[in-house]
């Protein structure tokens, strides 16, 4: 920017393509805009190493910007405050402006670039009183058609959906993204599974017929090592994926969620049941978890609570800081509480 004026804009579409600071230099070239003396503008520190792109610092400095502001500094330990120090050797002005909507931004990013497994959105629908069904195996919608549409819009910025073999059992849920769409990344449905394998009938093993090729990977199920011979069958329809040692019949939510890591899924939404969702919590896999709140009340002999599997009431959720209950909205007529558990999640 120079005078008020945006002389160009960009943004990073995706891995291996330019970084936003070289397409905003681009797009103000292509308007016939001269850059020297101008204002960058980054929600991101400038990159000053070189990897698929040349570092963006060095773009900023030959195009001779005289001010960057930033919004975040960059958590990638390849750079590090590296692209601040060297603008700053360049003789450019550079304010780091730490807002929260910037790092709200690299949230995920912040968290997959320094550890071996996913980041971990655990998304829940329960009604007022903590139940997710009047009875098991009951099918029936407890949140409204807008947050529904909430969870579609969840699942698409995320790499995967899980869910655990309950929750296939009962509903059999298809688990796709809609409207369908094509991605550098292949969307994954990923069932996590222990004592038995989920019917090779299921919905989520079939490819969406009417997907865009190559939008979906083959389903995933994530089993334990030990118990391999229950899953030859489901091998022909889905990649299993066994982990744990020979003798591993309980499926160690970790390395399952490791696994998934080295197979490049950096994010993913779970979607419960509650037996899942209650371990991962329980086990502090959880990085943000999203609460959509119907307006009915369940609660009965038979009604199905909404964590389940682990003893919860032990397990250090709150961490050193406390949850950050950092978003609260109306949705339709539910609620949605969503919260930071990037404090309680061990390293």
């Amino acid at each position: 920017m120079r005078d008020g004026v945006t002389l160009g804009e960009g943004w990073h579409h995706r891995a291996g393509e330019p970084h936003a600071e070289a397409e905003a230099l681009r797009d103000a070239h292509a308007r016939g805009n001269g850059v020297s003396g101008a204002t960058a503008y980054v929600s991101l520190e400038p990159c000053n190493h070189t990897g698929r792109t040349p570092p963006c610092s060095e773009a900023l400095i030959a195009a001779q910007i005289e001010r960057v502001v930033i919004g975040a500094l960059d958590p990638n330990p390849k750079t590090a405050g590296g692209g601040v120090r060297r603008l700053r050797d360049a003789g450019i002005e550079v304010d780091v402006a730490d807002d929260a909507a910037a790092q709200a931004l690299i949230e995920r990013f912040r968290w997959t670039i320094v550890h071996d497994r996913p980041y971990v959105t655990l998304k829940m629908a329960a009604s007022l009183d903590g139940y997710v069904a009047p009875r098991p195996g009951a099918q029936q919608w407890l949140t409204g058609p807008l947050a529904r549409e909430r969870v579609r819009d969840l699942r698409i910025e995320h790499d995967a959906v899980m869910v655990g073999a309950g929750t296939i059992r009962v509903d059999d849920p298809q688990l796709t993204v809609r409207p369908h769409a094509t991605r550098r990344k292949p969307y994954a449905r990923v069932v996590v599974c222990e004592t038995e394998a989920i019917p090779a009938t299921s919905r989520v093993l079939a490819p969406p017929p009417d997907a865009p090729l190559g939008a979906y990977r083959p389903t995933m199920v994530l089993a334990p090592r030990g118990a391999r011979e229950k899953f030859a069958e489901l091998a022909r329809f889905a990649q299993v994926v066994y982990v744990g040692d020979e003798d591993a019949r309980q499926l160690d939510l970790a390395a399952a969620l490791a696994a998934l890591r080295e197979r490049d899924i950096a994010t993913v939404l779970c979607e419960g049941g509650p037996t899942l969702a209650g371990r991962l919590l329980g086990a502090g896999l959880v990085q943000r978890l999203v609460w959509l709140v119907a307006p009915t009340l369940l609660r009965s002999d038979t009604a199905v609570p909404a964590l389940a599997g682990a003893d919860l009431a032990g397990a250090d959720l709150a961490g050193a800081n406390g949850w950050r209950f950092d978003r609260i909205e109306r949705v339709g007529d539910d609620m949605l509480l969503s919260a930071d558990l990037t404090t309680c999640s061990p390293a």
